[in-house]
This record gives C-alpha cells, sequence and structure tokens, in this order.
C-alpha cells in the first residue's frame, strides 16, 4: 500500500518525506489557505506556495490540486488551468473534482462528466467526496485515475444518525459494532472501512484500473484496518503519521537498552571512530 500525506504544510511535507515512507500530496483549498497563512512570512502569492508543494513532492509522488466550482464546464476549465499552470514544475498534477457537485442545483452528474471529459483530455483526476460504493464505481466507470472513499466522514455520519457523542479522532471498527449493540447502518454499510471492503470487490470484480484513496483517517488502528482491506492508497494526516511509529513498550524497551549498554560495548564503536 502506499502512504500518501493529507496537508499542505510544506514543513510537515518536508519532513514526512524524508521519513522516507510518503508516496505522494493530497490537498484542498482549506488546507492550503490555512498553511499559507502559517507560511506568508516566507511565501506571498498562493501560485508560488502551490509550485513549492510541488517542487518539494518531485515527479515521482502525484499531488492532487482541487477545483472550487460545481458545474461541468467550470470544474473542466479549473481543471485545465490547474494541470497547465503547475504540471510543468514536476509533472506530478493530480485535480480532485467532487462525485456530486450538487448544491440544490439539479447537477448530480457535472461531477461524473466532468471526469470523462478530463479523462480524455489527458489530465488525471482524483475523484473526492465518495461516501458509497455506488459513487465510486461511477467514477471508475468515468475514468478516474484515484478514488477518495471518505472513511472518517462515513463514521462520523452513522455515530450521528443514532446520536453518539465522538471526538474527531474517532471512528468505527470495520464491523460497525463495537460503540453500540443497536445496529448502526447506512444501506448495508456498517463503517467506513467496511465501505473501503465493499468497493476493493467491485473494483476486482470488473478489472477497474482505477486506484482507491482511503481519506479522512482519523488514526493509526483505522490504517491498520484499511491495510487489511488491501487498499491501493491511504492518505494520512501528520499526525496520524506520527503517532502510527510509537508504542510505550517500544519507549521502554530503548529505555532500558540503552541504560544497560556496557562500556566495553561501546568500545568497539569508539576503536571504528
Amino acid at each position: 500500500m502506499k502512504i500518501f500525506i493529507d496537508t499542505a504544510d510544506i514543513e510537515e511535507i518536508k519532513t514526512a518525506i524524508s521519513w522516507g515512507i510518503v508516496d505522494g500530496i493530497t490537498t484542498n483549498p482549506t488546507l492550503i489557505k490555512k498553511a499559507l497563512q502559517k507560511y506568508r512570512d516566507r511565501i506571498s502569492s498562493m501560485e508560488d506556495y502551490i509550485k513549492e508543494i510541488l517542487r518539494i513532492a518531485g515527479r515521482l509522488r502525484p499531488v492532487s490540486l482541487e477545483v472550487i466550482s460545481t458545474d461541468r464546464e467550470k470544474m473542466v476549465k479549473e481543471a485545465t488551468i490547474l494541470y497547465e499552470k503547475f504540471n510543468y514544475i514536476a509533472n506530478n498534477v493530480v485535480v480532485k473534482i467532487p462525485i456530486n457537485p450538487n448544491l440544490g442545483e439539479g447537477n448530480d452528474f457535472d461531477g461524473i462528466m466532468a471526469v470523462r471529459e478530463l479523462k480524455s483530455a489527458g489530465i488525471p483526476v482524483n475523484v473526492t467526496l465518495v461516501m458509497t460504493p455506488e459513487q465510486a464505481l461511477l467514477a471508475a466507470k468515468a475514468g478516474a485515475e484515484y478514488v477518495s472513499p471518505f472513511v472518517g466522514r462515513v463514521d462520523d455520519f452513522l455515530r450521528t444518525k443514532v446520536g453518539m457523542e465522538f471526538k474527531k479522532e474517532d471512528y468505527f471498527p470495520s464491523d460497525g459494532m463495537e460503540y453500540d449493540d443497536e445496529v448502526i447502518n447506512d444501506n448495508g454499510i456498517v463503517s467506513g472501512v467496511h465501505m473501503l471492503s465493499i468497493i476493493k470487490e467491485i473494483f476486482e470484480n470488473y478489472r477497474f484500473s482505477t486506484k482507491i484513496i482511503a481519506a479522512s483517517v482519523r488514526n493509526a488502528r483505522q490504517v491498520r484496518e484499511i491495510l487489511e482491506v488491501g487498499c491501493d492508497i491511504a492518505t494520512i494526516p501528520f499526525y496520524v503519521l506520527k503517532d502510527m511509529i510509537k508504542h510505550v513498550k517500544t519507549e521502554e524497551g530503548m529505555i532500558n537498552f540503552v541504560r544497560d549498554v556496557e562500556n566495553e560495548y561501546k568500545e568497539i564503536f569508539w576503536k571504528g571512530e
């Protein structure tokens, strides 16, 4: 499984890439706005900031940049602008298109039509805000390079349906039953990871080449369940990546190892200097 980092913070991106485990980056306008405000003293314009992200990522790491409009024609135009304005930097731009941009305007399928048009133009697309296997299927049929099911937000929705209290980092385990005896589901979906497993099965059944990016990841345990499903990619916040390396017994073991090193053992390394 590949790991993307879900951030637009250039220092977080640099640090995570230096660890040697990051294969790509996902951003959105909210993340970029927040990051740009943090680094205004160093980078003054939005365009320069995006270019810096792309340079840091390099040619081998795709970077998702998102459109802002909700109708097909404008989304295609914005996607083309993003691709032509920025892809030359490192040949790594992927454009994010919402699966259903309908804001009460009756344009449910404009996202799908935009994906099809962009596919024909050779612009890779990451279809975002996917909450059901049915949406993922339509995105794959339209020719999406990537599809991003929001596993954490599906969990939030399921909890809200039954009035459960939750924190942002919480999530349902894959069986959906650990938190409550009541059967919690949405059209047979009992958790975000469960939704992900169904999408993977559908894609395998019909041999879609679209890659699945598990998005809206809450914590390290959820990453493990995503791994068990066999997802292509997980896009993980910086704080979750840091949490994945930690365990209290690992820290305890290191304290003991360092404490117990004999001087004679240390001398082996001193003599080699």
